[in-house]
């Protein structure tokens, strides 16, 4: 008979209470909501700036009242403001600080606001965390609370335990499983079966396999990561769409193999996100530039997912698609043995060359058409200044 006190089997069956608690604060970030984070030493009300106008910034400050709501920054923002940090940072929010003045701070390139920063604690940083496993804007306003303030609030408020906040992501990647799977006939003539994956995150990463490949075998894989604009509408902004063709064609070569079609939109900041790096670029920051100034690592993705997929077809060598080093180091650190690389370089336009000239530059992908290029046109700059005989 189940246990209905929430310490028996059916609580563990169900998830533990630290892993019911991360997944239903995702959820209220997403739905902009606040919630509790608690760690050893602090425990505070969080709200996730995504979406924030004056009737949600003036029912947070009356939920906190009589304290003041603090703005927490990642360390990555901090800097792009002019403020030296390491670790998330909380900035001290006036009574006349308005929402568009905090979204300015979050998410312009640059802002005239002068604040002294703080050390953000662990709660704070915590909800940092779950703000970016959410794909929204990785800033929340935080405030000090108590159990009776929690209390009287309707409908109750999710409360999370700081530390399985790092855990979580770790956590979500075991409970993967396989929701299906079908033989999928593309337009191209390519035959493949997608084998879809579902984790605690609610992603449905798939893993599309072309022909018959021998898993016992090293085989041809290509880790990808979705691009709405690049792989379904074409976008010339980047060579997704490019590479996804390229890799379905090589792998039809081969024989077979398997692409990993994974929920990492925007090297894992999310659509959203991705659409405001975007706007940062058209105002002339790179695509490096543009993440970090959003308080975004330059890539935020984590191919735990890819590693644990990989294990359940039953795949442990494999000869790897890609031109990323990241991707290469991910996958041997867990476990998977690379043995072999394949380079999988697309044409540039106008459009993604300064976005394939970062990536070559500045991520170290092995790009070496792009590398060729860059180096005719310093020689081209330099014969025209003169500075070649």
């Amino acid at each position: 008979m189940p246990n209905s006190s929430g310490g028996g089997t059916s609580s563990v069956l169900f998830g533990t209470r630290e892993q019911v608690g991360v997944g239903r604060g995702l959820a209220e970030f997403r739905a902009g909501r606040p919630i509790v984070v608690t760690s050893s030493s602090d425990t505070l009300l969080c709200l996730p700036v995504e979406g924030l106008v004056k009737e949600r910034l003036a029912a947070f400050r009356a939920l906190c009242a009589p304290i003041a709501p603090r703005l927490v920054l990642t360390s990555l923002r901090a800097r792009s403001l002019g403020i030296d940090a390491d670790d998330p940072v909380a900035l001290e929010l006036m009574s006349d600080v308005d929402a568009n003045m905090i979204l300015a701070l979050v998410a312009d390139a640059t802002s005239d606001h002068v604040f002294v920063p703080e050390p953000a604690g662990p709660a704070a940083t915590a909800a940092i965390d779950l703000v970016k496993l959410a794909q929204v804007l990785p800033a929340v306003l935080v405030a000090e609370t108590t159990a009776t303030i929690v209390n009287a609030y309707n409908p109750s408020i999710v409360t999370v335990d700081a530390g399985a906040v790092a855990r979580f992501r770790e956590k979500a990647t075991q409970s993967l499983t396989i929701a299906g799977e079908a033989f999928v006939p593309l337009s191209s003539g390519v035959r493949t079966r997608f084998v879809v994956f579902r984790d605690a995150f609610g992603d449905d990463p798939v893993a599309v396999i072309v022909g018959t490949p021998d898993l016992s075998k090293p085989v041809p894989v290509r880790i990808h990561s979705a691009c709405l604009t690049g792989d379904v509408f074409g976008s010339r902004r980047c060579d997704c769409g490019d590479q996804l063709k390229l890799a379905l064609a090589r792998l039809q070569e081969a024989g077979g193999g398997v692409i990993l079609y994974l929920a990492q939109e925007g090297r894992g900041v999310g659509l959203a996100n991705k659409m405001r790096t975007y706007k940062l670029q058209d105002g002339g920051l790179d695509t490096v530039d543009a993440n970090t100034t959003l308080g975004f690592d330059d890539d935020e993705r984590d191919y735990g997912v890819a590693v644990r997929m990989l294990q359940m077809l039953g795949c442990n060598k494999v000869v790897l698609l890609t031109n990323n080093p990241a991707k290469l180091d991910g996958l041997a650190k867990a476990g998977i043995e690379i043995v072999g690389r394949m380079p999988i370089e697309t044409p540039i336009n106008s459009d993604n060359r300064r976005y394939l000239t970062a990536k070559a530059s500045r991520a170290g992908h092995h790009l070496r058409h792009v590398t060729a290029a860059l180096s005719e046109t310093r020689e081209g700059d330099a014969e025209e200044a003169g500075l070649v005989p």
